[in-house]
């Protein structure tokens, strides 16, 4: 996982720049050159995780955005772009 700081312990924002707290992560792949068990994460703070994410999902690559202290599978989770969750 990419955006953690020089110590390790504190995960920064992926946004060119931001040196902010991470809150979110963005796991995305590109499906043109990668396959289905090849997922890319990068780090969010809460002002650029929607321009992360909407760079991700203008290219059409699969996005899920998920709060780093969400367990998978819980409410804090949100669905992943372009799908339409029931």
């Amino acid at each position: 996982m990419i955006g953690f700081d020089d110590d390790l312990d504190t995960p920064r924002c992926s946004r060119a720049g931001c040196r902010e707290d991470a809150q979110w992560r963005i796991d995305w792949r590109n499906p043109r050159i990668h396959a289905a068990d090849r997922v890319k994460t990068w780090l969010a703070c809460t002002e650029h995780v929607d321009y992360l994410r909407e760079f991700l999902a203008a290219r059409d690559f699969p996005v899920a955005v998920i709060a780093l202290d969400a367990a998978p599978g819980t409410a804090q989770a949100q669905a992943p772009v372009g799908t339409n969750p029931s």
